[in-house]
């Protein structure tokens, strides 16, 4: 079960000089095609969904699919939620799956994107989530909405970031680095200086999206002053548009799935490239030595009830489910009754956390205590309580 946390995948990358693709995934054929890509190089991944892009499908059913990918594989992943809008939008992805969320409100003042991402970081550090502020938009080379531009783009300075990061506490960064091109084809300019100056003041993983396009060496240098997150999509996006365009063309009256039969091997072998370019191939066993993997928490509960009947109980247990699942970190909420009339112990609730984290931070929580004193605990008799750590789901 080698999903890993977020924050030690990127600590390593950081520390031993290369960095992990985040792959903004829209379906199953690119899901199937960036894990394939990361088994056989042997390469750590992360799995992206961005909001973005949720136009496109559904983020629930998409996030089940991911979830399961992450889960059955054999090199690290992690689940991350790309240019987030608001808290709501990390809540609802952290419940969904996603150990990493991104908070991107840079095209706001810099003073509300603090105070936006400061309060997305205190809730999903609450669960154990680490969080990426923003702090530019540099799209990636690999942004299937990408233009270019003539006009260079603004850039973080380093007095920026170092208060943005101590001041919101996230624990990478996406800064913006001058840019600079002359014609659509030429060689891009870096502003490798400003970057490597941010690098020192931060110390923390870095993350890049660039709108144009890079050349190995360039990513390279990236990495050498602290990007250790790198963003691809439209590499893969492009990749699969040619695979079905020379299908079209090669057999005019094919049908749909005769279109897209080759779609998931032309995003597959773009990953891989990625992967082997960005220093991550073959990084698998020594990431998965150091990394903690990521497993949830079932809270478990079993009980009786006295001085109510069993349509009060009922209607007790459903308003607890409607409350205690939208407390942040709270996966799921199940009840259940024994099957057996005259059963030790009659009710029992399952609560699926995110993480360890989520006890302390569910039991602290408003809508837990209202619950609980106003509804649960003057009935409840003979509670148990366990908290079980899944090392396998």
């Amino acid at each position: 079960m080698p999903l890993v946390h977020m924050k030690d995948l990127l600590n390593h990358a950081y520390a031993h000089g290369y960095a992990v693709g985040a792959f903004d995934v829209v379906n199953l054929e690119f899901v199937e095609g960036v894990m394939a890509a990361a088994e056989r190089s042997r390469a750590p991944v992360i799995l992206s969904l961005a909001e973005s892009q949720l136009e496109h499908y559904d983020f629930e059913l998409l996030m089940s699919g991911v979830e399961a990918a992450a889960r059955r594989s054999s090199v690290p992943v992690a689940l991350h939620l790309d240019r987030g809008a608001n808290l709501e939008a990390a809540v609802r992805a952290i419940r969904l799956g996603c150990n990493s969320v991104m908070m991107d409100a840079s095209q706001s003042t810099f003073s509300d994107n603090l105070a936006h991402t400061k309060t997305v970081v205190e809730m999903a550090h609450a669960c154990g989530v680490p969080v990426e502020g923003s702090l530019s938009y540099l799209t990636d080379a690999m942004d299937i909405n990408a233009q270019w531009h003539t006009a260079a783009l603004p850039s973080t300075t380093v007095a920026e970031a170092k208060g943005f990061v101590e001041r919101t506490g996230v624990d990478f960064l996406e800064v913006s680095i001058r840019v600079e091109q002359s014609c659509p084809n030429s060689k891009a300019k870096l502003d490798i200086q400003r970057l490597r100056s941010i690098n020192q003041a931060l110390g923390i993983p870095l993350s890049i999206h660039c709108r144009v396009r890079l050349d190995d060496d360039q990513f390279r240098r990236l990495i050498v002053h602290g990007v250790a997150k790198i963003n691809c999509f439209t590499a893969l996006a492009e990749a699969a548009n040619a695979a079905i365009r020379a299908r079209a063309r090669s057999a005019p009256g094919a049908g749909y799935l005769d279109l897209v039969q080759s779609v998931g091997a032309a995003i597959s072998a773009k990953a891989e490239r990625c992967m082997r370019v960005l220093g991550a191939a073959g990084r698998a066993a020594e990431v998965l030595a150091c990394c903690r993997p990521w497993a949830p928490v079932e809270h478990l509960i079993i009980h009786n009830v006295i001085g109510i009947s069993e349509k009060e109980v009922a209607a007790m247990m459903s308003e607890g489910q409607q409350a205690l699942s939208t407390i942040p970190g709270v996966r799921s909420v199940i009840t259940g009754k024994a099957m057996k009339e005259h059963a030790q112990y009659r009710y029992c609730w399952r609560v699926r956390f995110a993480a360890p984290e989520v006890i302390d931070s569910y039991h602290r929580h408003p809508d837990y205590t209202a619950f609980t004193n106003r509804r649960f605990l003057p009935v409840a008799d003979r509670e148990i309580s366990i908290d079980y750590a899944m090392e396998s789901l």
